[in-house]
């Protein structure tokens, strides 16, 4: 059985309601969420920067390993080179081997003075390792802070969110998908999240605009969804002074 233009009316602005206390349980969390998740990426990013000092810090080690091991050769064909020049024939092959000689002292010098700079190089890096690891150590503090003082919050409303969510669950599915797809589209381009409102005192209960008498005639019958022409929000219905005040009466009962 297909529901009425009321029906529809009475579903969406209970959906309206419970969303509504949603929003504001999550309002109540303030930035802390995004705090949380911004944290986290910049933790995320110090952890790969840690990874990357580690990794250039192996490559330099590594560096060091192969010229050291370029001395030691050298050093093999230096005393190779020394035995034969005791045994040279003439003056040629002397010069030959004083040559070799030569550039194999060359490496030994150039082989020592990239061990220098690849042993400075370690020792800057592990400088700033330590620096960003203390750092995120500092970051890790306040994230474990934000996340404690976070799911503090959330515990408080828990119950309250997870009844909420149960209902909220309940009431879409008494509103059909099409007036669904306008409801979710309404709320998502609204600063309040207020896509379904009441007309208070002759005026929208979004955008505060007036509602013509005769709109609001048309609003009172329920006979067909009517936005409002300013904001484009769902409007339920008409709420009269009388009733409103009575709403305000209600609310200082309960916090009472």
């Amino acid at each position: 059985m297909e529901s009425t233009v009321a029906q529809k009316l009475d579903a969406i602005y209970t959906l309206q309601l419970i969303d509504s206390r949603l929003d504001a349980i999550v309002k109540v969390r303030g930035a802390l969420p995004e705090e949380v998740q911004d944290l986290e990426d910049e933790i995320a990013g110090y952890e790969t920067r840690l990874d990357n000092y580690t990794k250039q810090i192996e490559r330099f080690e590594e560096d060091i390993k192969e010229y050291k091991e370029k001395i030691k050769e050298a050093e093999k064909l230096i005393k190779k080179y020394q035995e034969q020049q005791m045994n040279v024939r003439n003056n040629r092959e002397y010069d030959a081997i004083t040559k070799e000689l030569e550039l194999q002292d060359l490496d030994i010098q150039v082989s020592k003075k990239k061990i220098t700079e690849a042993g400075a190089k370690i020792d800057h890096i592990k400088e700033e390792h330590e620096k960003t690891s203390l750092t995120k150590i500092d970051r890790q503090k306040d994230l474990d802070l934000k996340k404690e003082e976070l799911s503090t919050i959330v515990s408080e409303s828990e119950a309250e969110e997870s009844k909420l969510q149960a209902d909220r669950d309940k009431a879409a599915k008494k509103v059909e998908e099409r007036l669904i797809k306008s409801y979710t589209k309404i709320r998502a381009n609204a600063k309040n999240g207020l896509a379904v409102v009441m007309v208070k005192r002759e005026a929208c209960g979004g955008c505060f605009n007036t509602v013509p008498p005769q709109r609001q005639a048309d609003i009172r019958e329920k006979k067909k969804l009517i936005v409002c022409e300013h904001c484009g929000r769902i409007l339920a219905g008409v709420e009269d002074e009388n009733e409103e005040e009575t709403s305000k009466v209600k609310k200082r009962t309960s916090k009472a």
